[in-house]
């Protein structure tokens, strides 16, 4: 056998050649050239793997890890050979416990789990995502764990920057939704004939408002039909009980959701005022469904007062039907049944961005 007996570290990199040249006399392993076949065979997998990736060996724990795994390590003391909790002395208590249950057969896998460590000279909070997966001897026995990580600080940081800086959105855009109805008050104050057109216009932006809150919560970029449905029809406690509401999750972006939650607004505010909601025995139908690559949304009344189309499209209808149109890049028709009003949107489903 090549290299007396060490033909399994034939491979290139700084690990093969590092564990070539160490003194394992010392360790618990002992030479490699007489580590049992079922270490070199990890150990040649590992060294192969582009991955991150670390073994952990024996009652002392001995660390063998490949190059991928070396920027994880930082400037610490030589770890090859070293046993896995010294090198790692800092986080023992955090990751100890999590050791010794792949040490007792289970499998461990944590996302982004914090921890303050020094690879460096200097303490730094930083977020793996790893797994410790026991390994098993030619008789069954668990001789050690196979840890293989993953480095997410970076994408933590900019999640936790996204984050705030939605947060700081919405603050804005509730300051300025409370701007812009204030000053649409104090325009309008004193000009009764313009009361009801302000109430209409301080609904829509509300509206807007609440759909654009949602849309930058915190890991929540889009909105789900049902959630802006619900935002709706919460300031309506009322009318919930005369609502049906049934379709699969569908989550809407940006432009869609704003869109469709104006529509949502501009319909329920009508038929409060005009249409099944007036009536104590008027009810709305609402459903969504996705056939055949096609989204289809359907809002229908009925049990209220006959209904009559309009004389004129006002600034509502064309916002419900072109501007939802527009923005699902399918149609969208409103329909002045006697028997309540209905409304359709009609897309197909691969321009709903999922």
């Amino acid at each position: 056998m090549a290299m007396n007996g060490l033909s399994f570290l034939n491979g290139s990199g700084t690990s093969a050649a590092k564990i070539r040249s160490l003194n394992w006399e010392k360790t618990e392993l002992g030479p490699p050239s007489g580590w049992p076949d079922s270490l070199k065979t990890i150990v040649s997998m590992m060294l192969s793997s582009k991955f991150p990736k670390a073994l952990v060996w024996g009652k002392s724990m001995t660390m063998i890890y490949n190059d991928a795994f070396a920027p994880i390590l930082g400037n610490k003391p030589e770890p090859m050979a070293r046993p896995f909790k010294d090198v790692w002395a800092e986080v023992w208590n955090e990751i100890g416990p999590l050791a010794e249950k792949a040490y007792a057969g289970e499998s461990i896998y944590i996302e982004n789990f914090p921890l303050t460590i020094n690879r460096h000279g200097y303490e730094e909070d930083c977020y793996f995502t790893f797994c410790y997966s026991p390994i098993y001897d030619e008789t069954g026995r668990i001789c050690g764990m196979m840890d293989t990580v993953m480095e997410t600080t970076e994408t933590v940081m900019v999640q936790r920057q996204v984050s705030a800086v939605n947060a700081e959105l919405r603050h804005r855009m509730g300051n300025l939704v409370a701007m812009v109805s204030a000053l649409a008050g104090q325009t309008f104050r004193g000009e009764e004939a313009m009361a009801e057109r302000l109430s209409v216009f301080q609904d829509r932006l509300k509206s807007l408002g609440e759909a654009q809150a949602m849309l930058t919560a915190e890991d929540h970029p889009e909105a789900t039909i049902k959630e802006l449905v619900d935002s709706i029809v919460g300031s309506r406690m009322t009318a919930r009980d005369r609502i049906a509401v049934d379709g699969p999750v569908v989550a809407l972006k940006g432009r869609k959701a704003l869109s469709l939650s104006l529509a949502l607004n501009e319909l329920f505010t009508n038929s409060i005022k005009y249409g099944a909601l007036s009536s104590e025995t008027g009810r709305i139908n609402i459903q969504w469904a996705l056939r055949d690559a096609q989204f289809s949304f359907r809002w229908s009344e009925s049990g209220g007062p006959i209904v009559a189309k309009p004389t004129r499209q006002g600034f509502g209808t064309k916002l419900i039907e072109r501007f939802v149109a527009a923005h699902f890049e399918g149609n969208a028709r409103i329909d002045y049944r006697p028997e309540g009003v209905e409304y359709q949107i009609v897309s197909n489903s691969a321009n709903l961005d999922f």
